[in-house]
């Protein structure tokens, strides 16, 4: 598991999407935690913030863990990497399931947001460097595969789960088996990303002649990245557009039931899980679709487009959003697109700016936007709403400040985009060096 296993002649580079699809479907069930908030309240007499814990938790050590485990991916490879976030999700879940049944919630706290969440973070990196040395042709599409997984692993999950409980029972024990049964499920699954990921010989993918090289121009260190600019103009533009969508995501339901409240056709219960799972298609097909998208038009044109466009459909949902439920729906649709299509398109943008060197490591320390993210956006929309209800406001007008303060946020990352350039010539790795410094030019 140390060594990256290398591919043997003939071997197909489209075997390693897949590879990757089976670690991020398995990871993606994260956005799936809340199935088990009600049953876990109900059983061990929890309140909402108390219940959230477990995913917050895993959120904050999924960008802690891709952040300083970055450089031992890029080190020792993807099959370790993968093995790694294998015995850390699947051990997560059995020590939820122990701390479900003896109910013992600090257990499901540990097990499911610190183990579990360390198991998030390395495999969320694990496939991106090897994936974008196989396609360097095509890297915006490659990751959107791999990375639409985690998008939609709460598609597969959601139901599933749902399933168990009404099987299993939603008291202490039927939490417990149902942990039980992910983490087992969840282990054979990622075992098949372990078997099949595979490295290209040399770093050259098997494109042909003529074909673009996976080392070919720039080339930049991870601690030579964090002493540029770009590094953190792409943190900026990372937070804000994740902030902006998860703003939305995090608290659709209860969104868009207010929204039309007072309307003659309010949002019924069922409506609004369905509105959920549009979120979640949405974000899915983001992540594969403007990814692709970005290997034509380029990366900082497409994060224009996130930006941008999601500042206008933000404007239009403030503006006019009660007015009428299929432009808030659409709006929304396209703002978690561009949400799921930030996280697919970001690696390569990556790509384009330090290379491939230690691209994966460079990544690993860039998501620790999404770990403030995920409490910013939250943060934001909760508050505002609980201080809104509290003076009196209640519909849309919960949520006008907040959206206010999203669309500035996504001018700021909008900015940050238009001022990205060139990585300069003083932080490169010169070419010669390039294979001896690989061992050497690890970050403290």
């Amino acid at each position: 598991m140390s060594s990256p296993p290398l591919a043997p002649p003939g071997w197909s580079r489209w075997l390693v999407p897949p590879a990757a699809l089976s670690v991020h479907l398995s990871i993606g069930q994260a956005y799936a935690w809340s199935v088990f908030k009600p049953p876990l309240e109900s059983a061990l007499h929890l309140d909402g913030t108390q219940s959230a814990l477990p995913f917050q938790l895993a959120i904050v050590m999924l960008g802690l863990s891709a952040a300083f485990g970055g450089t031992l991916v890029e080190r020792n490879g993807p099959r370790w990497a993968m093995t790694v976030a294998l015995v850390c999700f699947s051990s997560g879940f059995l020590i939820s399931a122990l701390g479900a049944q003896t109910q013992q919630y600090w257990l499901i706290v540990l097990g499911y947001g610190f183990v579990g969440g360390i198991g998030l973070g390395i495999g969320y990196i694990s496939p991106v460097s090897t994936l974008i040395k196989w396609f360097p042709d095509r890297p915006g599409m490659a990751t959107g595969i791999a990375i639409m997984g985690f998008g939609g692993g709460a598609l597969i999950a959601s139901p599933w789960s749902a399933q168990m409980l009404d099987s299993f029972g939603t008291d202490h024990s039927g939490i417990a088996l149902a942990f039980l049964v992910h983490g087992l499920a969840y282990a054979v699954f990622m075992t098949l990303g372990v078997l099949l990921v595979r490295v290209p010989r040399g770093g050259a993918p098997g494109t042909g002649a003529g074909g673009p090289s996976s080392v070919a121009g720039v080339q930049v260190s991870a601690r030579s990245a964090l002493r540029t600019p770009q590094f953190w103009l792409l943190w900026v533009v990372l937070c804000t557009n994740v902030t902006a969508g998860i703003g939305i995501l995090e608290k659709a339901a209860p969104m868009i039931t207010d929204f039309f409240a007072d309307s003659s056709t309010p949002v019924s219960a069922s409506a609004a899980a369905g509105f959920v799972a549009l979120l979640s298609a949405a974000n899915m097909a983001g992540r594969i679709g403007w990814s692709s998208a970005s290997d034509r038009i380029g990366r900082k044109n497409i994060y224009r487009v996130y930006l941008g466009a999601g500042a206008l459909m933000y404007l239009l949902i403030a503006l006019f959003g009660d007015a009428a439920k299929p432009l808030f729906v659409l709006c929304a649709l396209v703002i978690l697109s561009f949400y799921g299509g930030g996280f697919a398109t970001v690696p390569a943008y990556l790509k384009d700016l330090f290379g491939t060197h230690q691209v994966g490591a460079i990544h690993g320390r860039l998501l620790t936007a999404w770990s403030t993210a995920g409490v910013l956006g939250p943060l934001i929309v909760n508050w505002i709403a609980d201080r809104q209800k509290g003076a009196g406001e209640h519909g849309p007008a919960l949520y006008g400040l907040s959206f206010g303060i999203m669309i500035g946020l996504l001018v700021v990352g909008f900015v940050a985009n238009e001022l990205v350039r060139p990585v300069h010539a003083r932080h490169h790795i010169p070419a010669p060096r390039e294979a001896a410094d690989a061992q050497r030019q690890q970050p403290a």
